[in-house]
């Protein structure tokens, strides 16, 4: 028998027509969309996963998600919100556009390789931003000012994963989150490393990533991972 962990992020908060920013723990968006969510839940019964709970961090977007997920799955569960996995605080970067994001990381890290930046080009502080944001989407190594502890992140999954096998055993939960807290997830399998070399580790809104574990085993499987459930319904 397997213990089952379903981790999915949240569905979208910004329409096509409009700008996206940076949405952290201190920006409390709502949906503008139920696809995404309902989606999840209906590919959660597609693939004849049965939750038998559901947790969700306590923002609009993350507890409407798992509501609609619920709903799809034509269950009748409530969703408790969880406060450890609410979004990462973008600091400064909070709800800023990703240029304006691209700016001041750019700036602030050719500062630190002492650089003039009076000498360099606009596209220099751009090349240099979008590689510092490369650095979190490919190794989730957290840029300057943002507020946010790995060590205490990753912590928090495996204590969640423990507990969800000491109080589920053998069975399924549900967990919504968002992208900057998702990414850590991995961390359960025991090598991170490896699997970042192998994976994106940027899930898509709606995405659904799927862990699990058999008593015998030290660590955990992901067995899918940032699979897009509204184009597989």
């Amino acid at each position: 028998m397997t213990t089952r962990l379903i981790v999915a992020r949240h569905g979208n908060t910004f329409t096509k027509e409009q700008t996206p920013t940076r949405v952290g723990a201190r920006t409390d968006l709502p949906l503008v969309e139920t696809e995404r969510g309902t989606a999840v839940g209906k590919y959660l019964s597609l693939k004849g996963y049965n939750p038998v709970k559901v947790f969700a961090a306590p923002l609009k977007r993350t507890m409407e998600t798992a509501r609609l997920a619920v709903e799809a799955m034509g269950k009748n569960l409530s969703v408790e919100p969880i406060e450890d996995f609410v979004e990462i605080d973008y600091g400064p970067d909070e709800n800023k556009t990703e240029a304006e994001v691209i700016n001041r990381l750019g700036k602030l890290y050719l500062e630190k390789e002492g650089m003039d930046l009076s000498l360099l080009s606009e596209q220099d502080v751009i090349n240099k931003g979008e590689e510092v944001l490369a650095w979190w989407n490919e190794k989730a190594l957290v840029p300057d000012g943002w507020k946010v502890d790995p060590c205490k992140l990753i912590a928090t999954w495996e204590e969640f994963a423990q507990k969800i096998e000491q109080e589920y055993h053998n069975q399924d939960v549900l967990l919504v989150s968002s992208n900057g807290v998702i990414r850590f997830a991995p961390y359960l399998t025991g090598d991170f490393a490896a699997f970042a070399d192998n994976h994106d580790i940027k899930v898509t809104t709606g995405g659904v990533c799927v862990f699990e574990k058999d008593d015998a085993d030290e660590f955990w499987r992901c067995t899918e991972w940032n699979v897009k459930a509204v184009k597989m319904v």
